[in-house]
């Protein structure tokens, strides 16, 4: 059996034309499953045999096992996700953690034992039950910005049905908060329009319920969430990195952030996708509701009502800051949690040194440094160049897939092309002109 250079069978084999995969049963026996595939390519677009998988690089050859063939051909990065850009940035959060208990120590060491350490952690769940709620959205692709709203909502309806006592005031708000989501999700992914343009007309509507409260709500009822604090900080904690650790691996990776836009934003991305993202948008709504319980039974003896944009531009610049993409579906594992933690010592800090800085100004500046991220993981985050050009990364979706210079580069590379028939064509030296 014999192949010219590229890859290319004569007119005496047999069975279809090789497209460059090994391992074939017709290639001695061994399953493509169990090897690797070469894709070559010269600038351009190259075939690749399953799924119709193709690729673009300089000229060279890249080995790609068949784990890196995925749903999104056409626009797809072969290889695995880098993580080094969040294992740097959460060791630096990390250590901004420590900075901060150092310093509230100095301050206040009160705050960080017994009963302060418990609204501490309570405080703490709070928030990070709103970033948890704003990274699972974010790495859907679809930003839900009615989290915060939600929240408010919720925290309005506890501190008026509390005395009722606890299972008899959530329950009702999980049922609505899940009808809430469902209708979201389906709006989103039925007309398949963006995500935080609905979310945000369903944060509009919840503010006009909002603003029916004549004043500040009264907290019902005698529930103390610091008695259950560790508990409540804790399956935060172990919610955030097991969903940061599924995250990391390639399949769950795209499979989630397959709502991510590509080429035109319009095109719908299929049924899997639409599933979850209505799980991925419903349970975001449940979580911003449980924050809103905690909000107003763990906090002052009053709910203030208000719009609640304050909340989800906290909640979002958290699951920036800690390395969730703002394009979808890259994201960290630790990264969340540790910015959830710096967030409430810092506004603890702040606190005790009397610096008045508002929940809006905390949120400004965190979505400002996490879009600054967001470039850094777009960027670093992504799998390897092939052959160490790391230029090839910045192209354009355009450039990399286009079909006009797959033509030109492959007609400039050949020598003219006779006009007989394929057979004929391959039953004589091209090179040369003579039979072989």
């Amino acid at each position: 059996m014999a192949h010219d250079a590229y890859g290319r069978r004569d007119a005496d084999s047999t069975g279809p034309a090789d497209s460059g995969v090994r391992g074939d049963s017709r290639f001695g026996g061994h399953s493509p499953y169990q090897t690797e595939f070469d894709v070559r390519s010269s600038g351009s677009m190259a075939d690749f045999p399953i799924g119709g998988f193709r690729s673009s690089d300089q000229i060279g050859t890249r080995r790609i096992h068949p784990d890196d063939v995925f749903d999104d051909p056409d626009q797809g990065e072969p290889g695995r996700d880098r993580m080094r850009v969040h294992v740097w940035w959460e060791i630096l959060l990390l250590l901004g953690v420590v900075a901060l208990t150092f310093l509230i120590h100095g301050e206040n060491p009160e705050v960080l034992f017994g009963a302060g350490l418990s609204a501490l952690l309570v405080s703490a769940t709070a928030v990070g039950l709103l970033a948890l709620a704003a990274g699972m959205t974010l790495r859907a692709g679809a930003p839900n910005l009615a989290i915060g709203s939600v929240a408010i909502v919720s925290a309005l309806h506890f501190a008026e049905q509390g005395d009722q006592g606890v299972a008899a005031a959530v329950w009702p708000a999980v049922l609505a908060a899940t009808v809430l989501g469902l209708v979201l999700a389906l709006l989103v992914v039925g007309l398949h329009v963006p995500a935080w343009a609905a979310s945000l007309g369903a944060a509009l509507a919840l503010v006009v319920l909002i603003e029916q409260r004549p004043g500040p709500v009264e907290v019902q009822g005698g529930y103390d969430p610091t008695q259950h604090a560790v508990y409540l900080f804790g399956g935060l904690a172990a919610v955030t990195v097991l969903g940061g650790l599924f995250g990391a691996v390639k399949t769950i990776r795209r499979a989630v952030g397959r709502f991510r836009p590509v080429a035109d934003p319009a095109l719908r991305r299929g049924a899997g996708a639409a599933a979850l993202v209505t799980v991925v948008v419903t349970l975001s709504t449940i979580f911003a509701m449980l924050a809103g319980v905690l909000l107003a039974a763990g906090g002052p003896e009053v709910v203030q009502p208000s719009t609640g944009f304050e909340w989800t531009g906290l909640a979002m610049g958290a699951a920036l800051l800690g390395g969730t993409s703002a394009f979808g579906r890259r994201g960290g594992v630790f990264g969340t949690l540790l910015c959830v933690v710096l967030l409430t010592l810092f506004t603890t800090y702040a606190d005790q040194r009397a610096w008045g800085i508002a929940t809006e100004a905390a949120a400004a500046v965190a979505i400002g440094v996490g879009l600054v991220l967001t470039r850094l993981v777009e960027r670093f985050g992504r799998p390897q160049p092939w052959d160490g050009d790391e230029g090839q990364q910045d192209r354009t979706a355009t450039s990399r897939w286009g079909g006009d210079d797959r033509q030109e580069s492959w007609s400039s590379a050949l020598p003219a092309q006779p006009t007989d028939s394929r057979a004929d064509t391959w039953a004589r030296d091209r090179w040369g002109g003579t039979d072989r």
